[in-house]
């Protein structure tokens, strides 16, 4: 098997080697990840629509991909956010240090427990509660979007902020989402996306969903390390 290395590797070390509970684990291993992203050197780009968001005191759904939840779990502690995770083991540790960084956890998934968590993301943006959403958890496939995230901000008529994170060094885990852990003093970048709405219907969706790709898609790139340095060097 191969060996994982990273924040990951502890938190499997604690949860499977000795069972622990997924509160437990948080409370141990917690603090090394939070020491470990204290290093971090975080950048925003494109965060005039999030701001402007918050200060209407606006409700919206946050869009990401779950490889890059760690970071920006980090970067929007304490903000009185929802996020909707898993109700397998591997979501409840998540969920756990997500809760002592502040966060709401709705539990649910495409799987198990998902129309509770979808009502329950639901009523939390009708509360005027931000919700994030991972539309590729909990188990993938990777960078696949699921309607739940749409459905919710549809009933809900609020908008939907994409977001994504990329590092210039980080472990990269073997999990089916290749789980991004930024390394010591690693420069993270977080972009964020023009906010918009999904309309009634199984067409809109649909087009929701295309645009909701792509905007992802075009944050990446737009933020991402290596097209820094071929502009450099252009």
């Amino acid at each position: 098997r191969r060996r994982r290395t990273g924040c990951g590797a502890c938190c499997d070390l604690a949860a499977m080697k000795w069972r622990l509970a997924p509160r437990t684990t948080a409370r141990l291993v917690g603090p090394l990840v939070s020491s470990l992203a204290r290093t971090w050197r975080i950048e925003t780009r494109g965060d005039d629509a999030w701001r402007a968001l918050r200060t209407a005191q606006r409700p919206f759904v946050f869009l990401l991909w779950h490889e890059v939840l760690l970071p920006l779990l980090w970067h929007h502690r304490h903000q009185g956010i929802a996020i909707v995770v898993s109700e397998a083991n591997d979501g409840r540790y998540l969920a756990a240090y997500a809760e002592r960084l502040g966060y709401r956890c709705l539990y649910g998934s495409s799987t198990r427990g998902g129309v509770r968590a979808l009502v329950g993301a639901i009523k939390a943006l009708e509360s005027g509660t931000p919700v994030a959403f991972t539309p590729d958890g909990p188990r993938g496939p990777r960078r696949e979007l699921k309607p739940g995230i749409l459905a919710a901000a549809a009933k809900a008529a609020v908008p939907i902020l994409p977001i994504h994170a990329e590092t210039d060094r980080a472990w990269r885990l073997s999990s089916w989402d290749r789980f991004v852990v930024p390394k010591l003093a690693a420069r993270v970048r977080i972009g964020y996306g023009n906010p918009f709405s999904v309309g009634p219907g199984s067409e809109a969706a649909a087009e929701a969903a295309g645009q909701a790709e792509a905007a992802l898609s075009t944050i990446e790139m737009e933020i991402a390390w290596q097209r820094d340095a071929a502009t450099a060097t252009g």
